[in-house]
């Protein structure tokens, strides 16, 4: 019989009832669900201290991290609405102060805690989370001094983000009202708690969306503006969200939060740090005496210098005149020259006179009349001469002596030679009374013997 108490006893192909043994097998989900009601029992409140390792975001907005110290790890996962609700960004290596539940993840036998609220652990670890954002922003180039925008000189409209309900929107309004009367838009905002990062962020980048020339002015300044207050209060002012809409915005801001000792990341992504609210007013507009005088003093000096360069003018004119030569010494030989010319011309016109009246009378010698009559009678005979000539070399001279002149039928072309009527073969005889259309024929051709015609041949 084998003993029941050595090892190979135990040992068994399949599983059997053991004498003695009256524990059933549990499933390992019992026994995880066993575990987790026994930790979520016992540790159904805890407040953990520990250094946030692994930070991650999923797409659902679930958050997973862990905390560890010098002994141990536990991972920690926040729900959704709680990760929404946190008051300042997670990142690696802060040292925060969880509270929440014990639960055991069945999934990988892990136990775990569901953090409801999350801290940092004292100011030490809250200025180990303002550096490590204020060097990963700065290496961005955010904070970098070439995306600084100059602050205009005389703004029409600023733009303030601030409590509505504080002393500081009090304070800058009646700054500005001292210095330099301004178009102020104020956009409310919460300044501290939760939500109040987000708020400040989306005003920002409201003012930046309004449209120039629109229903609501564009500002030409923004002024982001909050009382003084321990860091937690000054918080939402070094959230990431704020950062990023004061260094994308295309409008020039002036952070102004807290008191002179305050250092907030918005101080470093704005173009012009103010160490106070009633400092950024001073900042954003001159004073508006010391503009009116500064008009005034260049009025006078461009009024003094425009005195100045017509007296000079006038002087240099005066000394131009002094050494100019007489009226008479320069206008003299012009005046000489003019009579002379004068004298010319008359001369000229006197022998043009003369000499038309001479041709005058030549031509008017040569239009006697009897000299007329003789050059008539002489061009009279000339003509007749001529006509008497047309009339015998006349074309139609020789038809009255029974001639005739022959022409291609249709052309009004002359036919000179036999040849040239054999070639028309169609001719017209002209006679002196009329013409006649004759037909060519070669030489001995048989004429047709026909009907008698009045349509001559020639052969």
């Amino acid at each position: 019989m084998p003993d029941p108490f050595s090892d190979t006893a135990s040992a068994r192909l399949v599983a059997e009832a053991v004498a003695g043994d009256n524990a059933a097998p549990m499933s390992v989900g019992e026994l995880s669900q066993r575990l987790k009601r026994m930790v979520e029992g016992e540790f159904g409140h805890v407040r953990l201290r520990g250094e946030i390792s692994g930070w991650k975001r999923a797409a659902s907005g679930h958050a997973y991290l862990t905390l560890k110290d010098a002994d141990a790890v536990i991972d920690g996962v926040i729900w959704r609405g709680a990760a929404a609700a946190l008051p300042f960004q997670p990142q690696d290596g802060i040292e925060v102060i969880a509270t929440g539940k014990l639960t055991i993840y069945p999934g990988r036998s892990k136990y775990q805690i569901v953090i409801e609220r999350m801290e940092l652990a004292g100011e030490g670890a809250l200025m180990a989370l303002f550096e490590k954002l204020k060097a990963r922003l700065a290496s961005e180039g955010l904070f970098a001094a070439e995306r600084k925008k100059p602050l205009p000189y005389m703004p029409r409209t600023i733009g303030v983000i601030t409590s509505p309900t504080g002393a500081v929107i009090r304070d800058i309004l009646h700054r500005l009202a001292d210095r330099f009367p301004s178009h102020v838009l104020v956009w409310p905002v919460k300044v501290q708690g939760e939500g109040a990062a987000l708020e400040v962020a989306r005003a920002i980048r409201g003012f930046d969306a309004l449209a120039p020339g629109g229903a609501v002015p564009r500002p030409d300044l923004l002024i982001v503006a909050r009382g003084g207050g321990s860091i937690e209060d000054l918080w939402a002012f070094n959230e990431e969200p704020v950062v990023r809409a004061i260094a994308d915005c295309t409008i020039p801001v002036i952070s102004a939060v807290g008191h002179e000792t305050d250092t907030s990341l918005a101080d470093f992504a704005a173009d012009l740090r103010a160490p106070t609210p009633t400092a950024a007013a001073e900042f954003a507009v001159p004073v508006l005496a010391d503009v009116r005088h500064t008009v005034s003093t260049l009025a006078l000096r461009t009024e003094r210098c425009a005195r100045r360069y017509h007296e000079r003018a006038g002087e240099k004119l005066a000394a131009l005149v002094r050494v100019l030569p007489r009226r008479d010494a320069l206008l003299g030989p012009q005046r000489q020259k003019a009579d002379d010319l004068g004298a010319r011309l008359d001369r000229a016109l006197e022998r043009r006179v003369a000499a038309a009246r001479t041709r005058l009378d030549r031509d008017a010698g040569a239009l006697r009349p009897a000299m007329l009559v003789q050059r008539l009678a002489a061009a009279r005979q000339r003509i007749e001469g001529l006509s008497r000539h047309l009339d015998l070399v006349h074309p139609n001279r020789p038809l009255e002596k029974g001639y005739a002149w022959v022409e291609a039928r249709g052309t009004h072309k002359v036919v000179g030679t036999a040849a040239e009527a054999r070639g028309a073969q169609a001719v017209t005889l002209h006679f002196r009374d009329g013409a006649v259309d004759a037909r060519v024929e070669r030489p001995g051709a048989k004429s047709y013997a026909g009907p008698a015609s009045d349509q001559p041949s020639l052969l």
